[in-house]
């Protein structure tokens, strides 16, 4: 009995003292699994040289992956970024963090087109970029002799990427892009040093609904803040109501008509001294007559009516019979087709400079954007080229010019109480941080001829109650959306950045 007793003793012991030894072995052979799962950032770089601004410099290019995990260790995301500083490095210069828009376009237009070293040769005139090969040029109008630039592919854009088993809405959002673009962006001060350096942020069409949201994850919480110098926006959109002509928001008409007015004197089909004067008169129509009549609705008087129609058809170079058969409300689509109806040709939504010709003449909208398909392949080519070719980054993942991922899932909810969708209006945290930061100034960039941001839109979201006007920068192009297409243009912009980054 004693014996049977010891003999069950020793082996419940046994037993149990092989517990700890299966379980260290299991733990061993989950870490391997989860070590060969583990992505390890890929870095490159390289040493060049180049004259920018009418200085030769020497400079540091390096394109890198940064991981963002969850609260639970999971690798979730790998942002790629493109940096471009000088050498030997000087933690006194400006830093500016810049991206493009969407929400899903990779950085790759302003990196390619307006301020990276090296720049994509297309027509200036707004031609058709045809068929490779397409020159890649030094671009003596990149910003590195005023500041170092920090160009960033938010998820699911350029190379940047979801891992398997994340849930888009952790990152394709309002919110939820900023906050993963602020990380970037911290984390890029931290490895770098450059806490203290001047810092600069901005982008391109939702790049600037972005740029919104990512200063107020810098600067509007209660520790770890990163103060800023300067917002740069390029093509502005940040109140989401006046692009959206839907029936009783009169907002869309007012905002874009002098967008129509610019485009119709492009075009030949209105008379005046110049862009800028038709604009303004159209401005002051816009804001006056025009709205008045509008927000009448049915209860507009048939001489007032027969007055704003004729004015109309004078800016916009449509004829009255299509004005009055439109409601004196013409969306921008059925400009594009309009316009040039008579010549058999359509115009641009990102610039009415580019026209386009359709299958046929009958339709009430374009087949497509031809300011669009005018430049794509270009981009697209180049930004391959010098990433993977002369910068050495290795990957089989394809570049995303324009992401489809993130635009299906995007969440558009502020989660604020302010509204969402039609009524989607950013500016506010603008005001705020501009508000509570008094060294803050800000950039605006547009380009006349541009349907997507329109110029009046950006001018009307910004002088808005609680927005500081003394600290407002306003400039303007002879292009569109992407003014920087146009040689004269992007030396003009990169002439106008220089001279607001200096005046820091």
């Amino acid at each position: 009995m004693k014996f049977r007793t010891l003999a069950a003793g020793l082996a419940a012991a046994s037993a149990f003292a092989m517990i700890p030894q299966a379980a260290t072995a299991q733990d061993k052979a989950e870490k391997a699994e989860k070590s060969a799962r583990e992505i390890t950032p890929q870095v490159q770089s390289r040493e060049l040289s180049g004259t920018f601004g009418g200085q030769r410099i020497a400079y540091k290019a390096t394109v890198g992956e940064t991981i963002l995990t969850g609260d639970d260790g999971k690798q979730e995301a790998v942002i790629v970024t493109t940096s471009y500083v000088k050498s030997p490095r000087d933690t006194s210069r400006p830093v500016f963090f810049i991206y493009n828009g969407g929400p899903g376009s990779g950085s790759v237009w302003l990196q390619m087109g307006a301020w990276g070293p090296k720049r994509v040769a297309i027509p200036s005139d707004a031609r058709d970029d045809g068929a490779p090969p397409y020159p890649l040029l030094d671009n003596p109008d990149s910003l590195i002799d005023v500041a170092d630039l920090v160009f960033i592919d938010p998820p699911g854009t350029g190379f940047s990427y979801l891992t398997d088993g994340t849930d888009p809405k952790k990152y394709y959002g309002l919110r939820q892009d900023a906050k993963a673009v602020a990380q970037v962006i911290r984390r890029w001060i931290n490895d770098n040093g450059r806490w203290n350096s001047p810092k600069y942020l901005g982008g391109e069409s939702y790049g600037t609904t972005r740029t919104a949201m990512v200063v107020d994850e810098l600067e509007g919480g209660t520790f770890n803040d990163v103060g800023l110098n300067g917002l740069i926006l390029v093509s502005t959109i940040l109140d989401f109501a006046g692009r959206e002509p839907t029936p009783g928001n009169e907002m869309a008409y007012i905002v874009t008509l002098p967008n129509m007015a610019a485009a119709a004197f492009y075009h030949g089909k209105v008379e005046a001294p110049s862009v800028e004067s038709i604009a303004e008169e159209a401005r002051q129509f816009a804001i006056g007559p025009y709205a008045t009549a509008l927000l009448k609705g049915q209860d507009l008087p048939a001489a007032e009516r027969a007055a704003v129609r004729a004015e109309l058809s004078r800016l916009t170079g449509l004829s009255e019979a299509y004005l009055d058969q439109a409601e004196l409300r013409v969306t921008s689509e059925r400009f594009y087709k309009e316009l040039l109806r008579d010549r058999g040709l359509t115009i641009g939504r990102l610039d009415a400079r580019y026209t386009g010709r359709d299958y046929d003449n009958a339709g009430e909208t374009p087949d497509n954007d031809p300011s669009f398909y005018g430049i794509d392949a270009g981009y697209t080519a180049a930004i391959n080229s010098w990433l993977r070719d002369s910068l050495g980054f290795a990957t089989d993942r394809e570049y995303q010019s324009i992401g489809r991922e993130p635009g299906q899932h995007w969440d558009w909810s502020l989660g604020s109480g302010w509204g969402r969708n039609a009524y989607l209006n950013v500016a506010p945290f603008v005001g705020k941080a501009m508000r509570e930061n008094s060294g803050l100034r800000l950039f605006n960039a547009q380009g006349w001829y541009d349907f997507a941001t329109p110029f009046f839109g950006a001018e009307y979201s910004l002088n808005r109650v609680g927005i500081p006007q003394d600290r407002l920068t306003f400039r303007y192009y002879d292009a569109g959306h992407m003014m920087y297409v146009r040689d004269e243009d992007r030396a003009k912009l990169s002439a106008d950045l220089r001279a607001f980054i200096r005046a820091r």
